[in-house]
């Protein structure tokens, strides 16, 4: 078994090549080089994590689907296999989810023709279900709401001051919850006067960033709180010890962040069923509802398209809610 390593602090097991059934079912009993190229798809070429989980996820449940269906090896697949796959993922999946499992089996396909494993790509003919998006899915909240949060955590006790810190961050820098988990106490330093955070984004995407005068408070009162300042290549959000109640230095998992808001929503009596990224939202929605520029709040999000903020926005939720309240019945 090797041990490839995802982020600064956790791992990802992938079997070694001469394992054989711990590979997925379509790939074991492939030659060695098949076998180590389909690792190095994972290991050497997906830097990403989160992308490679997914096409792991993907390879997995394309090779389950053909075993199932008496395809046990690579020669045998063909596009009609792949497109019989993708039909029936529709029926039980969603639209992007159906687009990113083919676009992993395309990807890890091409890596083994490049490599000479493959002659041809089967899933490169496949054509994946349209999807076009005007507005985003994610739940967000109004600003009253988002203060109704905040405000409802106990800050008396380090968790509390974490979490605060935690989602003030997320709403008032727009930051994604990778960004912020990934956050060290180097990232955060004074210039002008104020604090600043430096954000790890996708892509390598370095985004520097200051902190409203809200969030500053947070950051501080969280720090100082905790003495972390002096840890400067600690994490910034980590994780509570269990025996001792205090902070450790293990950076918050991000299943853990999810639990938290969840918890701290129902803890607030706040109905809407919100995630992680309903603070990036919500931060966007409230910017630009007191008239800030679309083209500052892409800079801000770190977006290299205003197509992208613009899903973010919900200002139209509440025209449409004034429209439906006309229905005078």
């Amino acid at each position: 078994m090797t041990t490839v390593p995802t982020t600064t602090t956790t791992t990802i097991a992938i079997p070694s090549p001469d394992t054989g059934p711990a590979l997925p079912i379509l790939f074991a009993p492939a030659n060695e080089r098949a076998r180590t190229r389909f690792l190095e798809f994972f290991a050497v070429h997906i830097r990403n994590p989160n992308t490679r989980r997914s096409y792991m996820r993907s390879a997995a449940e394309f090779s389950a689907w053909c075993e199932i269906r008496g395809v046990t090896s690579l020669a045998t697949v063909q596009p009609i296999h792949v497109a019989a796959w993708i039909e029936e993922l529709g029926t039980t999946h969603s639209v992007p989810t159906v687009k990113q499992r083919l676009a992993g089996i395309r990807a890890l396909f091409d890596w083994l023709v490049i490599g000479q494993v493959m002659p041809t790509n089967p899933a490169s003919s496949v054509r994946g279900p349209r999807h076009i998006v005007r507005r985003g899915k994610t739940p967000v909240l109004d600003p009253a709401e988002a203060r109704q949060l905040l405000d409802a955590i106990d800050v008396s006790k380090p968790v509390g001051l974490r979490d605060r810190a935690l989602i003030g961050l997320m709403v008032y820098s727009f930051a994604r919850v990778g960004a912020a988990l990934s956050l060290k106490v180097e990232d955060l330093y004074t210039q002008n006067r104020r604090l600043w955070v430096r954000l790890h984004e996708k892509g390598g995407k370095r985004h520097e960033v200051p902190c409203h005068h809200t969030l500053e408070v947070y950051i501080h009162d969280y720090m100082d709180g905790c003495s972390l300042w002096e840890d400067r290549k600690g994490y910034v959000f980590r994780t509570i010890d269990r025996n001792t109640k205090t902070l450790s230095d293990r950076p918050m998992p991000q299943a853990n962040v999810w639990q938290m808001i969840r918890r701290r929503a129902r803890q607030a009596e706040i109905e809407t069923l919100i995630g992680c990224h309903t603070f990036r939202a919500t931060g966007i929605t409230a910017y630009l509802k007191n008239d800030g520029a679309l083209e500052k709040a892409a800079q801000m999000a770190s977006h290299a398209s205003t197509r992208t903020t613009q899903l973010y926005d919900r200002r139209a939720d509440e025209v449409s809610l004034d429209e439906v309240e006309r229905i005078l019945i």
